[in-house]
């Protein structure tokens, strides 16, 4: 990989472009540490390879949780490779505990106070002028076009969107650290090729502000280096250290803190393609299916043999019981078991109206719930697990996001053809 022109350079990294990968750059991280707008700086050597690892593993987690980023790749330890992109100039912040600048900006609100829901702010990238704190009104009122996109009210409802959701996906992941994400700020870009708004530039340990246990006193972040009086190798060695503790951490966030499983009982394998669709549902949310066939009616011993197998391994299970006609599958199994079961019949046109009374009509005592469609089964089945599992949790969450913003763009294509 031949890096040729420098197409922009930052206070932590430089960005080159990739003449063999037409719409990629290399992001190449640096050695520097600033504070206050590059008031502070200094070297640390190894910054540029614990940056880049943390990075990655973020951007990893995100992509894999459905968040579209211009993360493409690790390249080397200080650098990697993605979409190359036209930065909004605009830093965004959230925030779920009160500290920092926003005390200064907002006097008599008491450090530690928990935003619920979290508090949205934005900044204008302006080195020159300390990065001065912006309106909605002033960034629609800029009309910035970068990529042949203009940001408009939709691309800033995005932005904001994603920005929450982007955050609980990481706080959601931290916590199982238990380690409390108190503030981030992030930035986007517009895709060149794609004229998609993206996840951009970095997220790494100047990004944010970790506290462990929630004890701002053990903080982990960039705020170690921003509160000293003196600069010292010692304070810089200390410094060092809470970064690559972050960066060691944060691989831990891409392993799933516990394993989950969706059991799929048919009645007969005439159900096929529909117990198919919520295994391919199941998949898409990280979670294995298992496929079965057993008959409550005609063979009530051995459907309840193996739901003895699945309960005598410990691992967190769902049933879904796929039954059309009479539904005694599910029934029978939600009296046996104190694992959730789901009841997701496969309706027909000519008798599926009353069929689907046997499974909505539950004899007292059973708690199974009856979902129709096989991939909202699946879903259930999802959030079940997200209570435990931050892994599936998160893709629950980027799914909600995406959801949202395609409809967000359908509405601005339909009003543009509207006009």
């Amino acid at each position: 990989m031949t890096k040729i022109q420098k197409l922009n350079e930052g206070k932590t990294k430089q960005i080159f472009e990739l003449p063999d990968q037409p719409g990629l750059v290399l992001v190449q991280s640096k050695d520097q540490i600033t504070a206050g707008n590059a008031a502070r700086k200094d070297q640390m050597e190894g910054k540029a390879a614990i940056a880049n690892k943390t990075t990655s593993c973020v951007f990893k987690l995100l992509q894999e949780s459905g968040i579209k980023t211009a993360f493409v790749k690790q390249h080397s330890d200080t650098a990697f490779v993605a979409a190359h992109c036209e930065m909004i100039p605009i830093e965004w912040v959230c925030r779920r505990v009160a500290t920092g600048s926003f005390l200064k900006r907002n006097p008599g609100v008491k450090e530690g106070f928990r935003f619920s829901p979290l508090k949205m702010e934005m900044f204008f990238k302006d080195d020159a002028n300390n990065d001065p704190q912006w309106s909605e009104e002033q960034l629609l009122e800029a009309k910035f076009s970068l990529a042949g996109l203009t940001i408009g009210q939709c691309e800033v409802d995005i932005m904001n969107r994603s920005t929450v959701a982007i955050f609980e996906i990481l706080e959601k992941a931290w916590a199982t650290q238990n380690c409390t994400l108190v503030d981030m700020k992030i930035e986007f870009g517009v895709n060149v090729k794609t004229q998609e708004i993206v996840l951009a530039d970095v997220i790494d340990n100047d990004s944010w502000r970790l506290w462990p246990a929630g004890d701002r006193s053990q903080q982990k972040d960039k705020q170690v280096y921003r509160d000293l009086k003196e600069v010292t190798p010692e304070a810089m060695q200390m410094v060092k250290r809470n970064f690559e503790w972050v960066s060691e951490r944060v691989k831990l966030l891409l392993e799933p803190q516990a394993s989950s499983r969706v059991v799929v009982l048919m009645g007969s394998t005439s159900d096929m393609a529909h117990c198919e669709k919520i295994r391919k549902a199941c998949t898409s949310y990280g979670i294995s299916c298992v496929l079965r066939v057993t008959s409550a009616h005609k063979g009530p011993d051995e459907t309840l043999r193996i739901k003895a197998e699945y309960e005598g391994d410990g691992v967190p299970t769902v049933f879904v019981a796929v039954a059309g006609r009479s539904n005694g599958l599910g029934p029978v199994m939600s009296g046996n078991t104190a694992y959730p079961v789901i009841n997701c019949p496969p309706l027909t046109p000519d008798w599926g109206s009353q069929d689907v009374w046997s499974s909505l009509r539950m004899p007292s005592g059973l708690g199974c719930s009856t979902i129709i469609s096989p991939e909202a089964a699946a879903q259930f089945a999802a959030q079940i697990f997200g209570l435990t599992n931050h892994l599936v949790w998160c893709k629950l969450r980027a799914s909600m996001l995406n959801t949202w913003v395609a409809l967000k763009l359908a509405d601005k294509k339909l009003q543009a053809c509207s006009l």
